[in-house]
């Protein structure tokens, strides 16, 4: 099943349950459940030292051929980040994307246009949204400054070694209908991919949630990624940049980022078979009046190793992160005060993608 993506080491299941449905055509059934666990230090109020949560319960129905498509995402699910508290599954169905996070109705006449309309997931960024899709277990600094789930229109095309998307959305989840992003993504050759992305409000919107934040809602953003996969090895390098400017909503700020995620999967054949190595390192930096990190001004680095094991549809892995803010305003960082400077995380995470 090409949805959810997954950027690996996790595979979906590549013997999916489908039934036919008559003239409705084969629809298929899978599915995502993980637990997650973690310890951490310098927690924030309102966060604890750690946590064990059902992260995942999901179900994917979707249909993937004809010119009448469609993809339905439902269940419990939590969005586990680092340097933030962590939110709990049983919570994110009122302060996230609700019972069905993803739902879209997809039109394709040919094999070159295709076209999406419903709760999308976002073509911004290097990361996507749920754990599983992800090589590591908790999502990055540069993730959260990007929309991750909007509800809008996407158009396709495919031609050759050319692929671009785009899409008139809401952004960041805020009900108004303003965002316009876009892709477009070359691929080199069978090992090298290059992508631009970028997106952007059109108007200034007010919305502010904890999933919607006025600063996010009114940024632009864009990213310029590169992947090559040869052998056992995945890197993807990536550079992102947002502004946000001064507004009746929010003052101005922008953040400079750029992050390396890599993969090392072993031989599938070999005595270490099922066995892979993720890790990311990663730096933002802040400037103007805004707080979109850890106060004005503020940056931070980041570094999360997480080894994994995957036996046909299950799998486990472990995680160490590292996040370490500087320039931060007193409060805002980490600890009970706000006054600390790092957090180290240890999680692992348990699951089935059947």
């Amino acid at each position: 099943m090409t949805t959810p993506s997954m950027s690996g080491p996790l595979a979906a299941n590549g013997n999916p349950t489908h039934f036919t449905a008559g003239p409705l055509g084969t629809w298929y059934l899978t599915g995502a459940v993980s637990v997650l666990g973690f310890m951490q230090d310098n927690y924030l109020p309102g966060d604890d030292a750690g946590q064990v949560d059902l992260d995942n319960a999901q179900v994917f129905l979707q249909k993937t051929d004809g010119v009448v498509q469609g993809f339905v995402q439902a269940g419990w699910y939590s969005l586990p980040s680092l340097g933030f508290p962590y939110v709990k599954s049983s919570y994110d169905w009122d302060d996230f994307y609700g019972p069905v996070p993803v739902a879209f109705l997809k039109i394709v006449p040919n094999s070159t246009w295709s076209f999406e309309v419903g709760k999308l997931p976002t073509l911004i960024g290097d990361e996507y949204t749920f754990s599983y899709e992800n090589m590591n277990i908790m999502r990055g600094l540069l993730w959260g400054q990007e929309p991750a789930i909007s509800r809008g229109a996407q158009l396709n095309y495919s031609q050759g070694p050319i692929s671009a998307s785009l899409s008139w959305n809401d952004g960041l989840y805020s009900d108004h209908y303003s965002w316009i992003s876009g892709s477009v993504a070359w691929t080199i050759d069978s090992a090298d991919t290059l992508t631009v992305v970028g997106g952007g409000n059109t108007e200034t919107v007010y919305t502010n949630t904890i999933v919607s934040p006025a600063t996010l809602n009114n940024e632009d953003i864009i990213n310029l990624i590169y992947t090559r996969t040869q052998g056992a090895w995945t890197i993807s390098p990536y550079f992102q940049y947002t502004s946000i400017p001064s507004s009746a909503a929010t003052p101005s700020a922008s953040t400079t980022g750029i992050a390396l995620l890599v993969n090392y999967s072993c031989d599938a054949k070999g005595p270490m078979a099922g066995f892979s190595l993720p890790w990311r390192l990663e730096y933002i930096s802040t400037s103007g009046s805004a707080n979109v990190l850890y106060g004005p001004g503020s940056s931070a680095w980041t570094a999360t190793i997480t080894p994994t094991y995957q036996f046909n549809i299950f799998y486990l892995r472990a995680e160490y992160s590292f996040v370490s803010a500087s320039n931060f305003a007193a409060g805002d960082a980490f600890g009970s005060s706000g006054n600390k400077r790092h957090q180290d995380r240890l999680a692992f995470e348990a699951g089935v993608l059947f």
